[in-house]
Order: structure tokens, then sequence, then C-alpha cells
């Protein structure tokens, strides 16, 4: 199984010149609206992905948000990088989560939450934390769409979703059939990008705290912990939102903090029906 996640991996696409102008982006010490929205302006994709991000019903902004510009304005430099560099990267792998019973949209609404957690609670807590963590947020599941091609490739589809169905905990199944979490094999898709290596080690460490640098410890946590709830089968459950306040009070954050940042996002979630 390892060297056909390996071969998986390999087989990818290098990264579009967009990818690259981002992450340069990304980088620098002071980043302009005008010189992202120059960037994104390119790529068709992103200007669709970063506009659906927008209108989606997890922001529930006042208007409809019509240019790209204005996007930038409501979401933050920060959050359009994630939306922007997640859109092309989901593209490059091309594939489906058909073993999962989910769709790419199902997919996007739970990268969206993950970043609105990281929004909504992290900036409660650390502010510079919040912006590190943005991108592996909305990035940290992307592996799952090699899991999914490997199951399909093996015909265990079905075998994987009834496991599912039993477990509700995905992160187990995945590691009974594939050997590895997902945040392995996503540490590992970026590591085969070059992509930062905050990116890659405050993902790939995710579930596996034993091991994980102390540099990253906190970081991995949330991830953890914003993993939990926006759990593609079961986003926002009543069940994982109680083990993800079990794994916050276990971890040392307040608690109260993360049941208010949930509590507001459910709000705005079902305010939309």
């Amino acid at each position: 199984m390892k060297q056909l996640i390996v071969e998986k991996i390999d087989s990818l696409p290098p990264l579009p010149r967009s990818v690259i102008e981002l992450e340069e982006f990304r980088k620098m010490p002071t980043k302009e609206p005008l010189d992202l929205l120059k960037i994104i302006e390119k790529d068709p994709l992103i200007i669709t992905t970063v506009l659906r991000v927008a209108n989606s019903a997890m922001f529930g902004f006042v208007s409809e948000v019509e240019t790209p510009s204005r996007a930038i304005s409501l979401l933050g430099v920060n959050f359009t990088i994630s939306i922007a560099l997640g859109s092309v990267i989901q593209n490059l792998i091309q594939t489906d989560l058909r073993a999962y019973g989910s769709t790419t949209d199902d997919f996007m609404f739970t990268c969206n939450l993950a970043s609105n957690l990281i929004n909504t609670w992290v900036a409660k807590i650390d502010k510079d934390l919040k912006e590190d963590l943005l991108l592996p947020a909305f990035l940290q599941e992307t592996g799952k769409f090699i899991i999914s091609e490997i199951i399909n490739d093996n015909n265990k589809i079905e075998e994987f979703q009834e496991q599912l169905a039993i477990t509700k905990n995905v992160s187990l199944v995945e590691r009974e059939f594939i050997g590895y979490s997902c945040a392995r094999i996503t540490a590992n898709i970026f590591k085969h990008w070059n992509l930062s290596h905050n990116l890659i080690f405050s993902i790939g460490f995710v579930e596996d705290l034993e091991n994980c640098p102390a540099d990253y410890l906190k970081k991995v946590q949330i991830l953890e912990i914003v993993k939990i709830l926006s759990d593609i089968k079961n986003p926002l459950s009543e069940a994982n939102i109680q083990r993800a306040l079990n794994k916050a009070e276990e971890y040392g954050f307040d608690s109260e903090i993360l049941h208010k940042a949930i509590e507001s996002i459910k709000y705005k979630l079902e305010e939309d029906l």
C-alpha cells in the first residue's frame, strides 16, 4: 500500500505558475490586496471559487459579493490566498470522493468550515496563530482524494462506506484501509510539491502528537480539533462537537471560547435554511 501511495503522489502534475506566485506572495511581509487581485485574476477557476465561497451561507454577508476585489476585502487577504491555493490544488489532483459518498461541493464546504473555525475561534486565542493556520486548516484533508482513488482502484468502496457508517470515525477507517492517516498523506503531497514547512509539519502530525516537534504542538492540536468539527461525513454533528470540546479541554484550551465559535457558525448556517 505504501508503494501505491508513493506512486499516486509522484504522478501528480507540477504546480502551475499561479500557485508559485501565490506562495511567493504569501511569504511577503506586506501583502497588498491589489497585488493579490492581479494574481488571482489570471485564473478563472480561482475567481469562480473565491466568489462562490464569499457568497456561501458560512459567511452570511448582507449583499451578494460580485467582484473578486470585494471578496478579498470581506474575506481578508490570507483567507483568500487559502481559497485560491485550495481550488488549484484540488483541481490538480483531478479525482473524486466517491469512496466517502461525498462530492467536491461537500469537500469545499468542510474546507470553508475549517477555515471559518480558525477565523472565529483561533482569532480569539492568538491572531498570529490564526494567520499561520488558515491555509493548513483549509488544505489538511487534501489527501482524501488520493485515499478515495486507492479505495476505488481496489474495489473496496462498499466495504469502506460500510465501515464509515459503523464507526462514524473517518480517520480510523482511513488508517484501517490505507495504513496511513489522511494527514500523513496530505503532508507528503505538499512535500512532493515543495510547499512550506509550516504547511507540511502543521498538517503531518495531526493525530500523531507523540512525534510532533514542540514548536508545532499547539498548531497541530488546533488542527486536530478543527478536523473533528469539519468531518466530511458529519460536519458539526453533536457527537463531533462534544469530541472537539473534550479535546479542547484535554489540550488546555478554553472550551467555552470554542463552543461560542461553533454556535456562531451554526447560527449563520441555520439562518440560511
